[in-house]
């Protein structure tokens, strides 16, 4: 009898150093500024869980080039995902904050990973609950391909080739002691 083959174990590659994570929300800051237009209306969203840490960052370095204070709340998706029975009997519900009504607002929706799509149309989903902004964008650290919906965001900080088995890990410093981004090749990948 031949011996059963054994998978590859995962391999982790590192995407984003501390110092490429950094430039990438620059970039990301810089490119909302540009696609407003105008920050008068700005207000930034970030979904729960690493997306509100990446808003707050993404704020604070508009707030310091453009001198202006620039709203930000947070989004959690989990009752409006369209999975929601696989989550689970108890399903871990976080805050959602956002600064008053949307409406005529330009809201930017920032996230960590954009991957099938499904997360941010639940996040257009709950958006609508809080008034009709006059624009929605999105912005990700990573766009990883793989869509099951026709959704593309409009600001991207590192764009990869991914398969469907492997996992892209974002870690920041607010809840990880670090600012890293990383893919982890999945068994068989």
């Amino acid at each position: 009898m031949s011996p059963v083959p054994r998978a590859a174990p995962s391999q982790r590659q590192s995407i984003l150093d501390a110092r490429a994570f950094a430039r990438a929300l620059q970039r990301m800051a810089v490119q909302i500024v540009e696609l407003a237009g105008d920050t008068g209306d700005l207000v930034l969203v970030g979904i729960q869980r690493r997306g509100v840490e990446l808003a707050e960052r993404i704020a604070g370095l508009i707030e310091r080039a453009e001198g202006v204070a620039v709203p930000r709340g947070a989004l959690d998706i989990t009752l409006y995902r369209d999975d929601l029975e696989t989550v689970g009997p108890k399903p871990v519900i976080g805050e959602t904050r956002l600064p008053g009504d949307l409406t005529d607002r330009h809201a930017v929706i920032v996230d960590d990973v954009l991957y099938t799509g499904r997360t941010v149309r639940a996040a257009l989903d709950e958006l609508a609950d809080f008034g009709r902004p006059k624009r929605i964008s999105l912005c990700v650290l990573v766009d990883r391909g793989g869509r099951e919906l026709p959704i593309q965001a409009d600001i991207v900080g590192h764009t990869i080739k991914t398969r469907p088995r492997d996992r892209v890990e974002v870690q920041v410093q607010e809840l990880d002691g670090r600012d890293a981004v990383d893919l982890v090749r999945g068994e068989g990948a």
